[in-house]
């Protein structure tokens, strides 16, 4: 049996979802971004996970879209089943119910960098590089590139990267609101994993509301995000266990309110 391009595990209350084509440094295809957004279920449904890190096996994070996947493609294809799926995928990870941390172990470049920024958090370490190289080759940021990453680090740094080619160094990426954290190379897994921890023991249900409204104030989603709050309280009412309750019965409930 093949080996699994992406896997889920869980570590105590920390899940960890790791891209495994170490060979390609982690570069995406269609294969690989199915495996990813089943991974993504997996840690959603994990019962007591309470933070996930985002990692690449081996020297890279992720090497972006892997150019001999999509260079073949026709242009209906292309945009549909390469950008448009992709989108699907990214938004699945931001839409994820618990804070996620990007470990960047290696460089984060094109798609690379757009998987990190679809996370809550980034760390990275001391040599890796970061930017939006794609219209050096002729095509653009195709899966949020140019629209979840300006609103999560600004237009202006967005244009240094994909119209003037600026490649920013960790430490630049820190500067600028890129990355949230610098690690030493070799140690970005153990840093995040630590800050994971401390996530983990904050009120679960606390941080799970407050990332959803943060994602409703930054636009990443917004009628999802109001009806799954409003439904959670509506759920921990007496209200719903009597309308529930008269349903079966068949009977007209009795609304207190409470």
């Amino acid at each position: 049996m093949a080996e699994a391009l992406v896997t889920f595990e869980q570590d105590g209350a920390i899940g960890i979802v790791t891209l495994r084509r170490p060979e390609k440094f982690n570069a995406l295809d269609i294969p690989m971004l199915r495996a990813l957004e089943a991974a993504l279920d997996d840690a959603e449904l994990a019962e007591g996970v309470r933070a996930v890190l985002i990692r690449g096996e081996g020297k890279g994070f992720c090497a972006g879209g892997d150019v001999e996947a999509w260079a073949q493609l026709s242009a209906a294809d292309f945009q549909v089943q390469w950008v448009r799926y992709g989108h699907r995928v990214f938004d699945r990870l931001a839409r994820l119910r618990q804070p996620t941390i990007a470990v960047l172990s290696g460089h984060a470049l094109g798609g690379g960098l757009e998987l990190a920024a679809a996370c809550d958090f980034r760390v990275a370490e001391t040599q890796v590089k970061i930017g939006f190289p794609e219209t050096s080759i002729g095509v653009v940021p195709g899966w949020s590139g140019t629209q979840r990453a300006v609103r999560r680090f600004g237009a202006q740094i967005v244009r240094r990267m994909a119209l003037g080619g600026e490649i920013f160094s960790a430490g630049d990426a820190l500067v600028h609101g890129i990355v949230d954290r610098v690690a030493e190379t070799g140690k970005g897994s153990d840093d995040a994993r630590a800050w994971a921890q401390k996530i983990a023991e904050r009120g679960p249900l606390a941080t799970e509301a407050a990332k959803l409204m943060i994602a409703v104030a930054e636009g990443e989603e917004s009628a999802a995000a109001t009806e799954a709050l409003a439904s959670g309280f509506i759920a921990l009412t007496g209200d719903l266990k009597a309308g529930v309750d008269a349903f079966k019965a068949k009977q007209k409930p009795e609304f207190s309110r409470s």
